[in-house]
């Protein structure tokens, strides 16, 4: 393994040398995320303008190898827990916070989703949290939805994606063609299978214009939406830019002022949802 320090900046899927299996210091978790790449080959379904994966294509992930995974899972947990490994952390971040399946793609588009969920079931401490990072396009499969049931059985928490609230928005930030009454029953699908469900949303200025009020109402709207029918996330997980992107859009996004994100802050609070903010 690499004895390069790890720091928030640097979230490199290649730092312990395995395919699968990668640590980094996670600015939202305050600790060490033992993440899960199930998409090696960098493919996705969706390219989001801020993705900070390189050579990004569209695509879905590639067959996993279950075994080789159970292997570098085992072996790290064990690394972690009885090893050296944590010298290259900063003294603050010396913990393991959770295990992430998020990566170089949409984890979800793995056709062996619920096959992982049940080897990281085999090995993941009982009090260790367990997080899907998803853009919840894929909610509608059978073996996400039982990958998802059986994370709801682990202390799993979902991370769904929602960075505008719009078809327009979404098309420019995430350059995808969902249609909202898709996100929304996406969401309710992800809450019934796993309650434990979040929205993140990464707000940020492109071409050094903030989002619109329009942008912040469609955003609201949705939620208020969702919150009447009975479909409630447990809260927001807001964040700004941390890390440079790699696509072609990264010269033309820059972070918001904290003010401006706090007013945004402020007007989701009031829907009655608690709103973790990180910049």
């Amino acid at each position: 393994m690499s004895d390069k320090t790890l720091s928030i900046t640097d979230h490199s899927r290649d730092s312990a040398g395995l395919r699968y299996v990668y640590p980094v210091v996670s600015r939202r978790a305050g600790g060490v995320s033992i993440g899960i790449n199930l998409n090696p080959n960098n493919a996705c379904n969706w390219r989001c303008i801020y993705c900070q994966v390189p050579d990004l294509t569209r695509g879905t992930a590639p067959p996993i190898d279950l075994m080789l995974l159970e292997r570098e899972l085992s072996g790290f947990l064990h690394e972690l827990q009885h090893g050296d490994f944590m010298q290259r952390v900063p003294p603050e971040a010396r913990r393991i916070n959770d295990i992430a399946l998020s990566g170089n793609g949409e984890p979800t588009s793995a056709q062996e989703f619920a096959e992982v969920i049940e080897v990281i079931a085999k090995h993941k401490p009982a009090d260790l949290k367990l997080v899907l990072i998803t853009n919840g396009s894929l909610m509608q499969r059978e073996n996400v939805q039982q990958g998802l049931r059986r994370m709801a059985q682990l202390n799993g928490e979902v991370w769904f994606k929602l960075d505008r609230a719009s078809e327009t928005g979404m098309a420019q930030v995430n350059d995808t063609k969902m249609t909202m009454d898709k996100v929304s029953q996406n969401l309710a699908i992800a809450i019934e299978c796993c309650p434990n469900t979040w929205l993140q949303t990464c707000w940020f200025a492109l071409d050094g214009i903030a989002p619109s009020k329009q942008d912040e109402d469609d955003y609201l709207d949705l939620l208020a939406s969702t919150i009447r029918e009975g479909v409630k996330p447990q809260g927001v997980l807001l964040y700004c830019l941390a890390r440079p992107s790699l696509q072609l859009e990264a010269p033309r996004l820059s972070a918001l002022p904290e003010e401006v994100m706090g007013r945004f802050v402020q007007r989701i609070s009031a829907l009655g949802l608690p709103v973790r903010l990180s910049v």
